[in-house]
């Protein structure tokens, strides 16, 4: 996910480095480029993300389906260690509907994955969830985006799985490596880490 403004600052960097390492790369935003940039029919800004990560799906789902079993929705400001995600992914079915991010709590009863840590959908999660406004089970009912899709992947029975590693350790981070890498978190606990699922 980027955007016009951002397609200097971050987007280029993220061609340069991990993304050489997965196997399709799309770059979604309101406008076409020649970076290239896939326009997606939607506005720019905060309150339309949740439509713009609904028209992206919709899109890969037309025409890049096919092309790969697992499909990482990251922002233009995210780092993604592809190996690693791969290893992780490794584990799991992606005929299966699954998806896998930072797992946090709150609001959903199976709770959701954090959208600043990025989260993937297995092939079968991304049909369901197109499936879900093809049929209206799944509606744009709040601007919060990764509250919203978890919303529609619990009401398409989308599983959460676990991206914990074999240490009990998270793999997704919505926040830069400098706000985990101390000694004791501060008090009182920062609102990520009480949304988390698993107990630290």
């Amino acid at each position: 996910m980027t955007g016009p403004k951002n397609l200097e600052s971050r987007t280029k960097h993220i061609r340069e480095t991990w993304a050489k390492r997965c196997n399709k790369v799309l770059y979604m935003s309101s406008v076409k480029t020649d970076f290239p940039t896939v326009e997606l029919n939607v506005s720019e800004g905060r309150d339309n993300l949740y439509w713009k990560t609904i028209r992206a799906f919709q899109y890969i789902h037309q025409h890049h389906l096919d092309e790969a079993d697992w499909f990482l929705k990251a922002d233009d400001d995210t780092f993604v260690v592809v190996e690693n995600l791969r290893y992780t992914l490794s584990k799991y079915n992606s005929e299966k509907p699954l998806y896998l991010g930072r797992r946090f709590t709150p609001f959903i009863s199976q709770g959701y994955m954090s959208g600043g840590a990025g989260y993937v959908l297995s092939k079968e999660a991304l049909r369901r969830f197109v499936k879900g406004f093809d049929t209206g089970e799944c509606t744009h009912f709040s601007t919060i985006e990764d509250m919203a899709l978890g919303k529609c992947m619990e009401t398409m029975k989308v599983a959460p799985a676990d991206s914990r590693d074999m240490k009990g350790r998270q793999t997704f981070h919505p926040y830069p490596p400098d706000h985990y890498l101390v000694r004791q978190p501060p008090r009182p606990r920062p609102w990520y880490l009480q949304y988390e699922h698993y107990t630290p």
